[in-house]
């Protein structure tokens, strides 16, 4: 549900990012503003970042091989790293740069199609005001009770707080546009543009990082939710089992490794040991449907051998 959710998040996002490329691009030939140019590269980035985004959940798919034996989960983190870079490059650097070379030379907005990036900015914010609910709407089915800014830190799928922040950003980043435009018309000054260029910068910027800084701790390899420790926890001791460590790790957003040392009685059989591992990862996968990789090492529980 997670990854279709996202899917149709992205679909979403990339095809009102594409329709309203086409129009900033318009806009800034007629008017030559440069809020309009950042908010199109701003746009063709956030193209770009969907596709990926596609790619990569379609490549994370593939089945394991001896070289990947635990499979291709992580391509979605590889990918969702990927979009960050392209944001802060692409779109954040690239509007700083224009922003920087409008304060150079600021000229005015000029000519018969002065109104143009007004009307284009604001079908886009409408566009990515949709683009945005739908976000919002796939995300609330996994969010539960957590807050925005938690369910941004602890999803374990990539797309969803991708295109959260992304929409987020985009419309944010044509409200500074709008700004800019709308002040240079009031005042005849270009200054004006360079600022609302400048503020898109910024804020692509800012975003970027927030995204690098999630997925990179995905990367690394990030532990089961707590909620799903206690559930393992609970699903183990059913029996009476003890256990002596467990350590999980996420494979992929829907895939997660379960590792753990287990007590065992001293006179247990080779047979009733193997028996009480079986047992044991039926009752986890059950509790935790995604736990697909687990590993039980039995031990004997040392401080009770010393007790005795």
């Amino acid at each position: 549900m997670a990854a279709g959710g996202g899917s149709k998040a992205i679909v979403a996002a990339l095809a009102a990012n594409l329709s309203i490329a086409v129009l900033k691009f318009l806009a800034f030939f007629l008017t030559t503003s440069s809020s309009m140019l950042a908010e199109a590269i701003h746009s063709v980035a956030d193209s770009g970042n969907q596709v990926l985004l596609l790619v990569g959940g379609k490549r994370s798919k593939r089945a394991a091989s001896p070289e990947h034996p635990f499979g291709y989960g992580r391509e979605r983190y590889i990918y969702a790293f990927i979009v960050s870079i392209v944001l802060f490059s692409v779109g954040g650097l690239f509007a700083l740069y224009e922003a920087y070379e409008k304060f150079l030379h600021p000229h005015g907005i000029e000519g018969d199609f002065w109104w143009v990036p007004l009307v284009v900015l604001v079908g886009a914010i409408i566009a990515e005001g949709f683009s945005f609910r739908t976000a919002i709407k796939e995300s609330n089915q996994t969010r539960g009770k957590q807050t925005w800014v938690k369910f941004v830190r602890n999803a374990k799928q990539p797309e969803l707080p991708v295109i959260l922040l992304e929409d987020f950003g985009a419309l944010i980043g044509l409200v500074f546009a709008l700004f800019g435009v709308g002040m240079t018309l009031v005042t005849g000054n270009g200054v004006w543009d360079a600022v609302g260029t400048g503020m898109i910068g910024l804020l692509l910027v800012c975003i970027a990082v927030i995204l690098a800084l999630e997925t990179k701790s995905l990367l690394l390899g990030e532990s089961a939710t707590r909620e799903d420790v206690l559930r393992i926890t609970a699903a183990l001791e059913a029996d009476g089992t003890g256990i002596i460590h467990l350590k999980t790790m996420h494979l992929g957003p829907e895939e997660l490794l379960v590792a753990a040392k287990i007590s065992i009685g001293a006179a247990d059989t080779g047979r009733e040991i193997a028996q009480a591992i079986d047992d044991a990862e039926r009752r986890i996968r059950t509790a935790v449907p995604i736990a697909r990789v687990i590993y039980l090492e039995p031990d004997l529980e040392r401080a009770r051998l010393e007790q005795a």
